[in-house]
């Protein structure tokens, strides 16, 4: 037996892949199903079953593709209606794999499907729990994202959760180990730790929401306490997830189709794309193309395109660093953002090579910004809450970056405002977002809170 955690860190999402006696389960795998294919041939092990956890919403699962070219069929749990052929599979049902078995463990609350799946080993001992959503590393599945499917309140479904941990998670031995769909960075729960594996036992002793005492009550309060908004891409998600989406291959054919200067610009003013530009932060406020919309690929790239763009049918085109096309694509496509008509051939260096009308946005050093900061300035932090209640400037006003197709509707266009992040990432996005919607009238500091050191410059820490 072997059981490998495929991690992917843009997303915090693990999926796993499960070998035995020349038989594979695959467990949530991810959109780009190639790697699977080949990791199977290299093992000469021929594909069973594709198990998921439930309806995923914050990325788009490999589960349809992966059955269409391997014809392994998929395996829900209870209460999932998947819009294509699958196994419905009942609570306490066993697969075999190999010489191994996979337990049906019918845990809802995080969705009414959520499953979770006990591996027992070819001894018959309880080995791991592939736990989805349901049970994280120091935090549970966040109970409010089923609300309207399920025809529940998010209390109602926190209830639901803290009857599953409790019966069917928290029976289990100690010695059985954890591995959750998710790790420290995703937007599935609220406390989830950079851990990635663990055990029932430890679990027991460190998860706030396992506590041995905790009341029904208690777990429902602190659960759904501090839950932020869903991210707008979830609900398209789930939709895709559920009811199927084009294949990996053809996206990314779409999207690799490279366009020269002039037939960049003429389809982006044909189509009314958005202009997506990925470059690092340091490079695009030099220069770039007018309207565009900067989003690193070296940060959290994924999540924050389903936050910032509304609709995941947004039709795109790429501004890359070259070579970099296919890993952009394959990203936007975990997401479910399938739209991308091309991408820039050359990069941003072909464009300004054309003599196109080019950009710029105000950055200013962190120097430069404790020189001329003054108490009366406008400072606008969109860090998190939670980061802006440890630390911020004096005075500065917090609006969270996640927030801003709201916040920007309350700026004044002719006051100066100064804009920051803790590094610098985040505050390029949203210099790219206000710049493309006529708002000149700030300077973003270059550095972001990390550079700000001068005493000149008023903090307040928590």
């Amino acid at each position: 037996m072997q059981i490998e955690q495929i991690y992917t860190g843009c997303l915090a999402q693990g999926a796993y892949y499960i070998t035995s006696n020349g038989e594979a389960a695959i467990i949530d795998p991810l959109r780009e199903v190639q790697p699977y294919l080949d990791r199977l041939e290299r093992d000469s092990v021929k594909l069973k079953y594709i198990f998921e956890t439930h309806f995923h919403a914050d990325f788009v699962s490999g589960h349809i593709d992966l059955s269409n070219k391997t014809g392994a069929p998929i395996v829900y749990g209870p209460e999932a209606k998947p819009e294509f052929r699958f196994i419905s599979a009942k609570d306490g049902e066993e697969f075999t794999v190999g010489s191994i078995k996979l337990k049906t463990l019918h845990t809802p609350g995080h969705t009414l499907e959520s499953t979770c799946y006990l591996l027992i080993d070819e001894e018959g001992k309880e080995h791991a729990l592939f736990s989805g959503d349901t049970l994280f590393i120091g935090d549970v599945g966040r109970p409010d994202l089923a609300q309207k499917a399920a025809h529940m309140t998010q209390e109602q479904l926190a209830a639901t959760l803290y009857n599953s941990l409790r019966k069917k998670i928290m029976t289990l031995p100690d010695e059985v180990i954890v591995y959750p769909a998710h790790g420290a960075g995703s937007a599935c729960g609220k406390n989830m730790s950079k851990e990635t594996v663990s055990t029932i036992g430890n679990q027991k002793k460190f998860n706030y929401a396992l506590r041995a005492n905790m009341t029904e009550t208690e777990f429902v309060t602190e659960v759904t306490d501090g839950l932020l908004p869903a991210p707008a891409y979830f609900s398209a998600n789930v939709a895709m997830n559920k009811k199927g989406y084009e294949s990996y291959e053809t996206v990314l054919d779409n999207g690799m189709r490279a366009l020269d200067p002039d037939e960049f610009e003429a389809a982006a003013d044909e189509s009314g794309a958005l202009i997506l530009d990925t470059r690092n932060n340091a490079e695009f406020y030099k220069g770039f193309i007018p309207q565009s919309i900067n989003i690193g690929l070296g940060g959290d790239f994924a999540p924050w395109v389903g936050s910032l763009i509304a609709d995941v049918k947004q039709e795109i085109l790429l501004i890359t660093d070259e070579g970099m096309e296919e890993e952009t694509v394959t990203r936007l496509s975990r997401v479910g953002f399938d739209n991308v008509l091309g991408h820039l051939k050359g990069g941003f260096r072909a464009w300004e090579n054309a003599g196109k009308e080019t950009d710029q946005v105000d950055r200013i050093s962190a120097g430069e910004f404790a020189k001329a900061y003054e108490q009366h300035d406008k400072i606008i932090d969109i860090r998190k809450d939670s980061e802006y209640d440890t630390q911020h400037i004096k005075d500065a006003e917090s609006m969270p970056l996640a927030d801003i197709n709201n916040w920007i509707k309350e700026i004044d266009p002719l006051e100066h405002f100064y804009i920051h992040c803790a590094g610098g990432y985040r505050s390029m996005m949203a210099a790219s977002i206000l710049q493309s919607r006529g708002y000149r009238n700030f300077s973003e500091i270059e550095g972001g809170i990390s550079a700000i050191t001068d005493p000149v410059v008023p903090m307040i820490k928590s």
